[in-house]
């Protein structure tokens, strides 16, 4: 899986990684780590609550 959508989205909605940090509850550094690619597979809920602040389904953020 490919998880630059993450940052595309998270840019086109003005976020800071910081701000999509706090508003997912998902640690900075983790989400850091799936948007360049270091970590993969992430569970269901952490996708769930990224695509939920995004605002977009899973499909579109994740290319699942």
């Amino acid at each position: 899986m490919s998880f630059n959508n993450i940052g595309f989205y998270r840019k086109k909605k003005g976020l800071t990684l910081a701000q999509l940090s706090k508003k997912s509850n998902i640690s900075p550094g983790y989400l850091c780590h799936l948007e360049n690619g270091s970590r993969k597979n992430p569970s269901y809920k952490v996708m769930r609550d990224i695509s939920n602040v995004l605002e977009k389904s899973i499909t579109d953020v994740f290319n699942t």
